[in-house]
């Protein structure tokens, strides 16, 4: 037996009071209310109602190890990153890893592997392999279903993915950015019940008269939970935190706990805000996390202070995980597994011939997925078009990965603001081919072909010289722990910094551009896509206005 002293945080019923936390075998046998000298607080450990772990760029059990550090015991990981790399067993890679972590990873089963016919990827995860996924113990929902269109259009794969779900209880996730009206009563109808795309307000409240939970979403690049947080006040019981895409070195910043600081501050309600990441995700995916209620698994997090939220102790399942801030497990290593087969590239491949140097650009804004477009102005010589620097009009270039005969295509971006040189990832959302943005030819090239020899990760070139980490695991995390990957991606951020890059997470942000489900305009290994009418633009209008 187990007795934790202090001021015990009891979400359910909103108030906190001394006493002991009696644990036995695990779980919590008793609440005793009685005067204690200890002055800790006792809480519920938070839960991220949504993320994708492989954007950390390290496995389960290494971000399992940050998290817990952080007071974060629980996730509702939707590896439709991997999944969309290699398939049913990239599927099974985060499931068999998470496994070896003493974090409580939940799953849900990714819907849109592609996520679109639009792109190229490495797999493809029918109505029938969902269905058998659902399944798993380990799985709670099936995860953010992006295709909208085929939701809304009645698309027979895309309703049999959510029957699948529906008939054994398990909730569907949603992903509709700017949908409203008609068509997302009819998205909502079909069974969606969650929504982290909401950027707005009035988008938000929308969507929860539709009968949706809206997550409010602070990730690396997107960032809307200010925007967000006055749902606090109106609508608190419909609300979870997530973080959607998280980058290491944010990872072990604070995580969670640095984000219900800042609501705090700003005044919403004390226990409104920590239900969003205890009691609100714990009822919608149904998950086996305990709130400090008699019978509940033991799980909870001491403090000795709820204003800066110090972790000291983090129990799970009435295991001592983290005690006096030292984390008392190691992860284990496991085999990685890949999907990479595309052959370097020259800069003849991407040479725009052109006889105008009017150009579709798209628009990036800081600290968003969506972007904008218009009609601008590359440099013009000698029949090429090149980046034009001093107007911040780039040439962004996407390489398939999963063909070594892939032809790379070529667009114009505005937002990055380099001067010099090229930044390139394999972390490229959701197929995770080759994205690259440069201000010349030689530059791009270079990042992209570092990224082929190490059969992905990200890259910075400048000029002749070439900076890269390496991800071994589906191109896209490294086996490395989360303070490793933190400390080199944190350099090669700062290095992107010296090339006249502004924005808030440059990385992130270039990984979403080829992201065909996220309006307005984006480029994927088949061309420029029109997300708004859901199409390519034709081959014209590919590099030309």
């Amino acid at each position: 037996m187990q007795v934790f002293e202090g001021n015990i945080v009891d979400v359910v019923n909103k108030e906190i009071f001394s006493g002991k936390v009696v644990v036995e075998n695990g779980v919590v046998e008793n609440i005793e209310k009685c005067h204690v000298e200890s002055t800790d607080y006792i809480l519920p450990g938070l839960i991220d109602s949504h993320i994708h772990i492989e954007s950390s760029m390290v496995t389960p059990q290494f971000f399992g190890y940050e998290a817990l550090r952080n007071g974060v015991i629980a996730a509702v990981a939707d590896p439709h990153e991997i999944t969309n790399v290699c398939g049913e067993a990239g599927f099974n890679f985060m499931l068999k890893d998470a496994a070896l972590s003493p974090m409580k990873i939940f799953f849900g089963v990714p819907s849109c592997v592609p996520a679109t016919g639009f792109e190229t990827s490495g797999a493809v995860i029918d109505s029938k392999t969902v269905k058998k996924l659902l399944k798993n113990k380990n799985v709670v929902c099936l995860s953010e279903m992006m295709n909208f269109v085929g939701v809304v259009g009645g698309d027979e794969e895309v309703l049999a993915k959510i029957s699948a779900a529906k008939e054994i209880g398990k909730p569907v996730d949603g992903h509709a950015p700017g949908l409203s009206g008609g068509n997302l009563k009819k998205y909502a109808s079909a069974g969606i019940s969650t929504d982290h795309e909401c950027t707005t307000l009035e988008e938000a409240r929308e969507k929860i008269k539709c009968g949706m939970k809206i997550q409010l979403r602070e990730g690396s690049a997107a960032k809307n939970m200010t925007a967000l947080a006055p749902l606090l006040k109106e609508s608190p019981e419909n609300l979870m935190l997530c973080s959607d895409d998280f980058h290491p070195d944010d990872l072990v910043r604070g995580y969670m706990f640095e984000r219900i600081k800042r609501l705090l501050l700003s005044g919403y309600d004390f226990f409104d805000v920590l239900r969003a990441a205890t009691l609100n995700p714990v009822k919608h995916y149904n998950l086996s996390v305990g709130l400090l209620q008699k019978g509940d698994p033991a799980d909870f997090v001491v403090t000795s202070d709820i204003k800066k939220f110090d972790i000291s102790k983090v129990v799970v399942d009435g295991k001592i995980l983290v005690d006096n801030k030292k984390v008392l497990f190691k992860p284990s290593p496991i085999k990685p597994i890949n999907n990479f087969y595309c052959k370097k590239i020259s800069v003849s491949d991407i040479e725009v011939n052109a006889s105008t140097p009017e150009v579709r650009v798209i628009k990036v804004i800081d600290k968003e997925l969506i972007t904008e477009s218009f009609i601008g102005d590359a440099v013009l010589r000698n029949g090429k078009l090149t980046s034009d620097v001093k107007n911040d009009v780039l040439k962004v270039v996407c390489l398939n990965r999963y063909n070594t005969n892939s032809k790379p295509v070529v667009g114009f971006i505005s937002g990055f603001s380099l001067k010099f040189g090229a930044i390139g990832s394999c972390i490229a959302h959701d197929s995770h081919n080759i994205i690259c943005v440069g201000t010349d030819d030689s530059a791009i090239v270079n990042c992209i072909n570092k990224i082929v020899l190490n059969r992905g990760g990200i890259c910075v070139a400048t000029g002749q010289n070439v900076f890269d980490m390496k991800l071994e695991i589906g191109g896209i995390m490294s086996g490395k722990s989360c303070g490793e990957a933190a400390k080199k991606y944190s350099s090669l951020s700062r290095l992107i910094l010296t090339l006249g890059c502004k924005l808030t997470a440059p990385f992130m942000t270039l990984s979403f551009m080829s992201l065909p489900v996220i309006p307005k305009l984006k480029i994927t290994d088949k061309g420029l896509f029109d997300v708004e009418k859901f199409q390519h633009l034709d081959s014209a209008a590919i590099m030309t206005a």
